[in-house]
């Protein structure tokens, strides 16, 4: 019998052993799995900023020009008159003063466009800010077109065959000699942040998408954001349970899962097509988002709701407190943290959608940064989205760029939620 039990003893000692490694084997696992996707997302917001960061800088060339009234065809010194002048003759001829040995139309054409197809319209509006400067002399700094500042970032190889290159061995000459005079020189790229899109890459920014986001979320919120809550306290605590209820929360929860696109093309039968709101509005996108985002609101603030212990509402209705005196009063402020953060969330999905606001028209090439809800506007994700489909080189680096800019509003939107969570939230 006792060597019966040593025998029965060190089965179990052997199957105690082959759990813990089965545990063992178990966190190796998980631990694998979280370095895997952190080494996945490290890639690719390294692969991200590599390919973006340098959209964030811009190449220039220097040109002294000669603002000749009579050249530029200014008859009055009013901005609307000045914007108007004929600027490319004066660029034009600072070009060919640089360079006096090219004389062929051809060559003449290749070298102007070493410089940016906007950069007239740079040196309207230094004239326009600068009128007493008609008649002068004035060393400008204008914008490189595209290939010059890929070719400056390192973008695009010059030591390929002249076939392979955009630009050829006479424009390579042409480029040394103006960095040679010190005309050549990178900054900081502020148009990409302040302008908007545009057809030459080199002058496309993100002005404008950022603009019809910020109205676009901000109606999102101040429709959602009440709408959602009220419906959530309605069902949690007012609500009868009975099927209708049950029926309405089966359904709350299912559309939370719905494709985004599914929104796009209810917002496009509702807002446009049965009430005939402008397409490519920020007023129809935030309409479209916010249906888009008013489950993700109403599921988080039920949780918060559900999670505020039921001792506090035993003791509001033990001093007298009417059931509406108890939700207002007490179990709505302390689930406030968990509201925020639904809400936050939410909006931080909103924000980086894409196929709702394709449906709707946002798709749409905008110039002009919108001012208000009512203007033709487009998204961020949307702007993304369209220089992901432009052929040009120089687009490649504005996308990435944009992405840049997108993840860090997203990272501090999901910031902003554990903060204001850690800062309301009450531990019982």
């Amino acid at each position: 019998m006792k060597s019966k039990g040593w025998q029965l003893s060190s089965i179990a000692k052997s199957r105690l052993k082959k759990r813990y490694r089965k545990e063992i084997r178990l966190k190796v696992y998980g631990q694998l799995a979280i370095f895997i996707a952190l080494g996945v997302l490290v890639i690719l917001l390294v692969s991200v900023i590599i390919r973006g960061h340098s959209a964030f800088t811009k190449t220039e060339i220097a040109l002294d020009l000669t603002l000749d009234s009579n050249l530029i065809q200014i008859t009055d010194n009013n901005n609307m008159q000045i914007k108007k002048g004929k600027y490319g003759k004066i660029i034009r001829q600072a070009l060919f003063d640089i360079f006096p040995e090219v004389q062929k139309r051809s060559d003449r054409r290749k070298l102007i466009k070493l410089l940016s197809k906007n950069s007239r319209y740079e040196v309207a509006r230094f004239v326009a800010k600068n009128p007493q400067l008609i008649n002068t002399t004035q060393r400008i700094w204008l914008s490189a077109s595209s290939d010059v500042d890929m070719l400056i970032k390192g973008k695009a190889p010059r030591d390929v065959p002249q076939s392979e290159r955009r630009l050829n061995d006479m424009q390579l000459s042409w480029i040394d000699k103006i960095n040679e005079m010190e005309n050549l020189r990178t900054r900081f790229n502020f148009d990409f942040i302040t302008g908007s899109d545009s057809r030459e890459p080199e002058m496309a920014g993100i002005g404008g998408a950022l603009a019809g986001s910020f109205w676009t979320l901000i109606i999102t919120l101040v429709l959602a954001f009440p709408i959602g809550v009220a419906a959530a306290i309605y069902m949690q605590e007012f609500a009868p349970k009975n099927r209708l209820t049950d029926f309405i929360e089966v359904n709350i929860n299912n559309l939370a899962a719905v494709p985004s696109i599914v929104f796009g093309l209810l917002g496009l039968a509702i807002f446009i097509q049965l009430f005939d709101l402008p397409r490519s509005t920020a007023i129809v996108g935030g309409f479209t988002l916010m249906l888009m985002t008013l489950p993700t609101i109403i599921i988080a603030t039920r949780a918060a709701l559900s999670a505020v212990p039921p001792s506090i509402r035993e003791a509001a209705y033990g001093v007298g407190a009417s059931q509406l005196q108890v939700v207002s009063h007490h179990v709505l402020p302390m689930a406030i943290p968990g509201i925020l953060t639904g809400t936050i969330i939410g909006m931080a999905r909103a924000l980086g959608e894409t196929a709702p606001l394709l449906m709707i028209g946002m798709v749409a090439f905008i110039v002009d940064i919108p001012s208000s809800p009512a203007d033709p506007a487009t998204a961020l994700p949307v702007q993304i989205f369209l220089w992901a489909d432009s052929p040009e080189r120089g687009f490649v680096e504005k996308m990435s760029a944009a992405i840049i800019v997108l993840l860090i509003f997203l990272v501090l939107m999901n910031a902003l939620a554990v903060y204001l969570r850690r800062k309301f939230e009450i531990r019982w």
